[in-house]
């Protein structure tokens, strides 16, 4: 049977001796393209499949993406690719074929193109799905701080560094996403990453005011640790990031899971363990998915009904070291969407809205934040700070950990400080 390196070599080879026959390649080719070329990108990913993150996110650079009612066709191409895993209903080697680009056997061949030096312009770095270990906290151990690591020494390497986009968190271990940012910084790359949530549509379309004072947040929101507990993070953090004084870091962070997090809601308030059930209703009240009763329209659960629709609740109460409060729940069962409340200082109302997630299989919101993406990796500037994804990283390793532990965690390790763009960032047209 063939091997996975011989059929990617194969392809490879015999993908290069077309481009080249095209004018497409160059050998040797270290230098970005002219102004108004489309800039060259090699993708690194773990899985390239039917509904997959490079799904969603790669091919948007393969056929263009609809944003702000238009479509758009991307300034980059994609020359070449890295794929980790091959399952049976692989998309990968199909869409080579399709769109004429090599899939080489290692990241360095992938950044190189075949040729002696780095050949690319921009990395696109998608470290999610696949078949991977995981840690004793249940997280994946998706290779992505081990991709990031193989294009970093292509870098040295060749005396030339690229702008790269990571899809989602940086890494499931905090040493290693501090790592993969203390080398951008130190080889001065662009580095970018995050997730979709941040960049798309809110119903009602508000953003946190500019240096409001906050006191405390809630995010409700489907899914399960180590994936949309990240997602939901950022939905707290690109909104939380907008305070009075900017962003200086988490003190601690207590994970429930459970009958803890019925005894932490029962609580009725923070300062007795729980939150405030204020902020809970008012992100119910944004939810378009709120689990009904048989026969039932649109009513507030009782305590009763969400014990009984939630099977697996978690909580993340996260102290934040300027005083703010936030907590973070997911609630499979009773919601399936993300929504957000906030109580500021010297008002009554509560601010709070829907991150809108139009439907599968198209999710829109993936064009957003390719589109986030695509400024980043064309014009090496982030309009969004890097240590956003820093911190929602370190709050994801803290929160598992603290439910594996079963106790509070102390977070001296995210006393991150950064400034917020002055300008909303969610797609608004």
């Amino acid at each position: 049977m063939t091997g996975r390196r011989h059929f990617l070599d194969t392809t490879a080879r015999g993908l290069l001796a077309g481009l080249a026959g095209q004018g497409l390649l160059q050998s040797g080719q270290q230098q970005p393209q002219e102004a108004g070329q489309r800039r060259r990108m090699a993708v690194l990913t773990t899985e390239w499949r039917y509904h997959s993150h490079a799904w969603h996110m790669a091919e948007r650079f393969l056929a263009g993406y609809p944003t702000g009612g238009r479509w758009h066709q991307p300034r980059l191409q994609v020359v070449s690719a890295y794929v980790d895993q091959f399952p049976e209903n692989d998309l990968s080697k199909q869409r080579a074929q399709e769109f004429g680009f090599p899939i080489f056997g290692s990241v360095a061949e992938a950044l190189r193109c075949g040729t002696d030096k780095l050949a690319v312009d921009a990395v696109l770095l998608i470290g999610e799905h696949g078949q991977y270990e995981q840690t004793e906290y249940g997280q994946t151990k998706y290779p992505r701080y081990e991709l990031f690591r193989d294009a970093v020494d292509v870098f040295r390497r060749d005396g030339r560094a690229v702008p790269i986009f990571n899809d989602k968190h940086l890494s499931w271990n905090w040493e290693w996403a501090r790592q993969m940012y203390d080398w951008s910084r130190e080889l001065g790359f662009a580095f970018d990453a995050g997730s979709s949530l941040p960049e798309t549509w809110r119903l009602p379309a508000v953003d946190l005011p500019a240096s409001a004072e906050v006191e405390e947040v809630l995010c409700v929101a489907m899914g399960g640790m180590d994936s949309y507990d990240f997602h939901a993070l950022e939905v707290i953090q690109c909104m939380v990031e907008r305070r009075r004084g900017g962003e200086t870091g988490v003190q601690s962070v207590q994970g429930l899971r459970g009958a803890d997090v019925w005894r932490a809601m029962d609580a009725g308030n923070w300062n007795q363990g729980g939150w405030n059930g204020d902020l809970f209703a008012a992100c119910l009240a944004r939810s378009q998915t709120l689990h009904q009763a048989e026969t039932n329209s649109h009513r507030y659960p009782t305590p009763q009904q969400i014990r009984e629709w939630v099977q697996e609740p978690v909580a993340y109460r996260i102290q934040y070291r300027d005083g703010l409060k936030a907590t973070m729940l997911l609630l499979n069962g009773l919601v399936g969407d993300f929504t957000f409340a906030a109580k500021l200082r010297g008002r009554s109302d509560l601010l709070s809205t829907l991150f809108y997630l139009p439907s599968v299989p198209n999710v829109a919101y993936s064009a957003e934040l390719m589109s986030r993406a695509e400024e980043t990796l064309v014009n090496g500037r982030t309009r969004v700070p890097i240590e956003r994804t820093l911190l929602t990283t370190g709050l994801v390793e803290a929160g598992v950990r603290s439910v594996g532990l079963g106790r509070r965690v102390e977070t001296p390790h995210l006393h991150i400080s950064y400034r917020a763009p002055a300008e909303s960032q969610f797609a608004n047209q």
